[in-house]
């Protein structure tokens, strides 16, 4: 239990940190961190000027890990994302050049607006955390984190993410506009400097790496398992999803409801923290059938009614 102490009392740190940044949004806040305690990746699809780039920033300063970014274009080149092998004259032998995933946190900016080619290149780095270049294989630090942003309203010159790709991506949130309130505090913490020039990291890449230890040990009864497995199968058979959720989403739902039980403070999964991520976990990875399309019911509507059929395990 002392460790799944020092998991609350870290994580309140963070909080604290992270919303020096980003006003009123502690349920996004809290996805992130549960990301990162849950050995996972994070998508943020949110029109622009929101604070996408800001709390992945943010996040990234706060751990006082390696932070790398990588500005996605139509010019990037998938050896910009890995690294690339260059013959060097003087010791007549080819050096790796790391690539912009080198680092504990990348920050993929805009990541629908590179190539196919190039998102593909990101497979092996988000799922099995190394890169392999001409034959060689290179490990990823650990923690490893992708933050990746998206702008869902301008279409010209994007790209759409492969399922392949959104199914690695552990969780997927929108942060939204602020309330009236956050909007005017942002107005004055906000105008005469940008605080996130002024952000101190809490906490540094050893004791995530403890944290994360102490997540994966947090215990998981049979019958929670049972209702991850349960709500992922239903999406595989629901008649207005084309495409359920995969065995890899089955994983990143135990794994985010562990971290998420870790930050309450509890050594054991609920299965509410199942129900209360499973829109964030799910959500990105499933496909609407033509006929559920055009008659307007979304994804979103589908897992809803997965969530309110699915019988809850009772202690």
């Amino acid at each position: 239990m002392a460790e799944l102490t020092d998991v609350a009392v870290v994580s309140q740190r963070l909080r604290e940190n992270i919303s020096r940044v980003i006003e009123g949004k502690p349920d996004v806040v809290e996805v992130a961190l549960i990301v990162l305690l849950a050995e996972g990746h994070l998508l943020i699809e949110d029109v622009p000027g929101v604070g996408k780039t800001q709390l992945a920033k943010a996040l990234a300063r706060s751990i006082d890990g390696t932070v790398r970014r990588i500005q996605f274009t139509p010019d990037l080149l998938p050896s910009d994302v890995t690294g690339v092998s260059v013959f060097n004259q003087e010791t007549r032998e080819f050096e790796f050049r790391p690539g912009g995933v080198f680092a504990n946190v990348v920050i993929g900016d805009e990541i629908n607006r590179a190539s196919p080619k190039t998102q593909s290149a990101l497979l092996e780095c988000l799922e099995e955390r190394q890169v392999t270049v001409d034959a060689s294989t290179y490990h990823l630090d650990s923690p490893f984190l992708v933050i990746a942003t998206q702008n869902p309203v301008e279409m010209e010159g994007t790209y759409p993410l492969p399922e392949a790709q959104r199914d690695r991506f552990m969780a997927k949130v929108s942060i939204g506009y602020p309330t009236e309130a956050a909007e005017l505090a942002m107005l004055t913490r906000h105008a005469a400097s940008n605080p996130l020039d002024s952000l101190s990291p809490v906490t540094d890449v050893e004791e995530v790496r403890r944290l994360v230890s102490a997540v994966a040990d947090v215990h998981a009864s049979e019958a929670v398992q049972r209702y991850v497995v349960t709500l992922v199968s239903a999406t595989r058979s629901h008649p207005d999803l084309t495409l359920g959720a995969s065995p890899r989403a089955t994983l990143h739902l135990l794994r985010a409801a562990k971290a998420a039980a870790a930050l309450a403070g509890r050594d054991y999964v609920l299965p509410d923290d199942v129900t209360a991520l499973a829109p964030t976990v799910l959500t990105h990875r499933l496909i609407s059938t033509a006929q559920a399309a055009m008659a307007g019911r979304t994804t979103e509507q589908a897992l809803a009614r997965i969530l309110e059929h699915t019988p809850v395990p009772q202690a």
